[in-house]
């Protein structure tokens, strides 16, 4: 509640029975820390002097006495009281769980149990349980490190090596820890709810098959929640305090999938946290056993339920681990998940403070165990997506790894290599990394093609044999195959491209593609152009289709039909080569217009009459940036012991952008 108030600069102060407590209260120039024990007449005087327009009485569910005091002061005053309950439900199961109505009802039961025994009800009631010298010898008593606290066991008798001086809260491994180190058998505890670490308490209690004693003392004084006391704060006191949670959020990689291998960062903020949420293979292994657990993990999903949780959280700050597998940079869903938090942050759906928490990635735990440094490799993910280029980028890398997702990636990978005449190179297979199912497996192209073990998998492929990747487009004529149908020859079909100006991310038809000699070329590029090349004529697609597959390119869509027709399943392309238009250039620019109204187009002519209609595609102010070039390519020929130059027809071509009519007007 201070920090609530300190946060809204309201001035205020916090009544402190000891210096501990004063000790963990944050420094705030809006909050003073008034630390002493104080009776109804001392607290009356007390607040009459502060000139205090509102007390909040948020003392522990159990201080009766207290907060009895609190009313006292105020029964002749006009000052409003408002009583903070903390919520003291818990979701533990009640099984070895026994539940007393008062300290001494529990200490007579006590007698009947044998074996040391934790009482972590503080050092008030210390008095009950040490009465009795044979309980007091096996008592051990957790209490917080103060003066005050230690001076009650000692003087109650409590031996110093039964004395255990921590300050909470707990987790649950470390209740286990501690019961282990004393050798337990009984937990004697109150019913203090999530907060007061009860539920850590009785989980590591269940765990170890030992019964826990609790002291749940009733208090019949109505209060209110925590959102409650701001609302009524704000009605009385004209305050505007926001009931709003602030969402802590860990986005963890979890790394290869064993508890042993996550970072030491990422291990605390799964045990910090209050909520988990991630795949539910992921939840299992690192937060089994755990309460609020949520099996999502993508961004909307998230982002809704944190909404959901916001209209309804009593507490101030939540603690959110989303888990994602390996390391959550590389090939990870955390990336667009903290986008989507950032934009909901910045538009003020929800209070958030956002970390990413790496973790051991698959490439690097399995580089780790083959031996092979990835610092100079190549690293791509088949899961749930198609790599384009496959083949080239192991032609032309001798180290690549792929992330699989399961066995039918090792079948295509074996395919690719063996369709493609890559059967030299070796593919080693890492088969459910970090369990103790763990295998690495060297296997043939060939072995590949039958692979059906199901699992985790990661490949590397070596490739000893590498031919250096093209930097640049300029294939030779005779490397196409080729029968009657007409091809852009290699010297127009290198300046056509660049004139296209293509980027990475291009998507260009191909128009009249003939050989696909334009198509191929572009698509060579870059890996991540699509190509749709448009062919009408028969015995165009046969060859079309034969020299896509021997270049074994994967970014290029074969449409069989006439345009402007065949361009109608067609929603959007960023560049566009006609080679022929089979005279209908008017219908398919219109339609390429369309299809987007600022397309780059370059157009090959060889007739004087599609040359002059360019020309009046220019004068009517449809276009931007409008250039023409024209080529004459000369070939040299062998004449005797002489070479004689031999010209070619000569061709046009044409390029420009289209203009955009709707911005113009």
């Amino acid at each position: 509640m201070s920090e609530i108030l300190s946060a809204e600069k309201i001035v205020h102060t916090v009544c402190v029975a000891t210096e501990y407590a004063a000790d963990f209260m944050k420094n705030s120039k809006f909050a003073e820390v008034h630390c002493s024990r104080m009776d109804a007449k001392e607290m009356e005087t007390f607040i009459r002097k502060g000139g205090y327009s509102l007390v909040v009485d948020a003392t522990h569910p159990y201080a009766y006495e207290v907060s009895g005091n609190i009313r006292d002061a105020l029964s002749e005053s006009d000052i409003p009281r408002i009583r903070l309950k903390r919520d003291t439900k818990s979701s533990v199961p009640n099984s070895s769980v026994r539940y007393f109505s008062s300290n001494e009802e529990c200490a007579k039961a006590l007698e009947n149990v044998q074996g040391n025994l934790l009482l972590t009800t503080g050092s008030k009631e210390l008095g009950i349980y040490a009465a009795g010298r044979e309980i007091r010898e096996r008592l051990f008593v957790r209490v917080i490190p103060s003066e005050e606290s230690l001076k009650i066991c000692t003087d109650y008798g409590i031996p110093t090596k039964n004395i255990i001086a921590m300050q909470g809260p707990f987790s649950e491994e470390m209740n286990e820890a501690i019961l282990d180190m004393y050798d337990i058998s009984c937990i004697i505890t109150k019913q203090c709810g999530r907060n007061g670490g009860f539920e850590e308490k009785v989980r590591a209690a269940l765990k170890k098959g030992i019964p826990v004693f609790v002291i749940n003392l009733e208090d019949s004084e109505e209060g209110f929640t925590l959102r409650e006391t701001i609302e009524k704060m704000n009605e009385i006191a004209g305050t505007n305090l926001s009931v709003e949670p602030e969402f802590v959020v860990s986005l963890i990689g979890t790394g290869m999938g064993s508890r042993r291998l996550l970072t030491q960062e990422a291990a605390k903020a799964m045990e910090d946290a209050d909520v988990y949420m991630g795949a539910s293979r992921l939840l299992d292994a690192f937060a089994g056993g755990k309460e609020n657990r949520f099996p999502v993990y993508k961004p909307k999903e998230i982002l809704s339920l944190l909404e959901e949780m916001k209209q309804k959280s009593e507490k101030r700050v939540i603690r959110v681990a989303v888990l994602f597998s390996g390391d959550s940079s590389f090939f990870s869903g955390a990336t667009g998940l903290y986008e989507e938090l950032v934009r909901a942050k910045e538009e003020k759906r929800i209070r958030t403070d956002l970390r990413i928490l790496p973790g051991i990635s698959s490439v690097s735990y399995f580089a780790a165990k083959t031996g092979k440094a990835y610092s100079g490799a190549e690293v791509f993910s088949m899961h749930g997506r198609k790599v384009n280029h496959l083949l080239q980028k192991i032609q032309s890398s001798p180290d690549i790894f792929l992330l699989m997702s399961g066995p039918e990636d090792v079948r295509v990978l074996g395919n690719t290599l063996t369709e493609g005449g890559l059967e030299n190179v070796t593919v080693t297979l890492g088969i459910n990394l970090s369990y103790e199912e763990e295998r690495i497996v060297k296997l043939t192209p060939k072995e590949c093609t039958g692979f059906r073990e199901e699992g985790l998998i990661i490949c590397h492929v070596s490739n000893p044999f590498t031919q250096a990747q093209r930097a640049s487009h300029g294939l030779k004529d005779e490397i196409f195959q080729r029968n009657s149908t007409p091809m852009t020859k290699e010297e127009i079909r290198e300046v056509s491209i660049c004139k296209l100006g293509l980027r990475k991310d291009s998507v260009l038809l191909d128009i009249g593609s003939g050989t696909g000699s334009i198509a191929i070329e572009s698509a060579f590029l870059s890996e991540e152009i699509e190509v749709y090349a448009i062919e009408r004529r028969e015995e165009a697609l046969e060859i079309l289709h034969e020299n896509i597959n021997n270049f074994m390119l994967d970014n290029i869509k074969v449409i069989e039909g006439e345009a402007p027709e065949a361009l109608e399943g067609i929603s959007y392309a960023t560049h566009a080569f006609i080679g022929g238009s089979g005279g209908r250039l008017r219908e398919i620019l219109s339609r390429l217009y369309r299809i987007n109204p600022k397309m780059r187009v370059v157009i090959n002519a060889v007739t004087v009459e599609t040359l002059a209609e360019l020309g009046n595609l220019h004068l009517e102010n449809k276009t931007d940036h409008f250039e023409m070039v024209m080529i004459q390519v000369s070939r040299s020929n062998e004449a005797g012991s002489h070479h004689l130059m031999k010209a070619e027809n000569p061709v046009w071509i044409c390029s420009f952008d289209f203009v955009n009519e709707e911005k113009t007007e």
